[in-house]
């Protein structure tokens, strides 16, 4: 667990687990990034990294009047990922963070995202970042 600051100042908390190919998990309004510990715990135990963070204004992080917009928010995860030197990272996102995960995809920092509902992340999400 770490925290990293953004360019404005605003500190990000996240959680990094294990190593291997990297799954970064973004959640939606009003979660933190606690909401994806099972989802975690079942890609560590497959011999993934798994990252997830507490967007600002959530969880951990500041709590801060600025900020809340898209762009600002898929620039905190693009820093996250350049923070944590992530290689082919795979994104996560759900429900709002769908499009944090998908508007970040701009940069170079995302190579691979998928918008998933609550229920399928799982099995189904292994099977999926399994092939590749």
């Amino acid at each position: 667990m770490g925290t990293i600051t953004t360019s404005d100042g605003t500190e990000i908390f996240y959680k990094d687990w294990g190593s291997g190919q990297p799954i970064v998990f973004s959640h939606g309004w009003p979660l933190s990034s606690d909401d994806r510990d099972a989802q975690m715990l079942f890609f560590l135990h497959h011999g993934f990294q798994v990252i997830a963070h507490d967007r600002r204004g959530h969880g951990r992080s500041t709590q801060t009047a600025d900020g809340h917009d898209m762009d600002r928010y898929a620039d905190d995860l693009a820093a996250l990922t350049e923070h944590l030197d992530l290689h082919d990272p795979v994104h996560v996102g759900h429900s709002s963070a769908a499009k944090r995960v998908r508007r970040c995809g701009g940069g170079a920092a995302v190579t691979h995202w998928s918008p998933v509902a609550a229920a399928t992340v799982g099995q189904a999400l292994f099977d999926e970042v399994a092939k590749g």
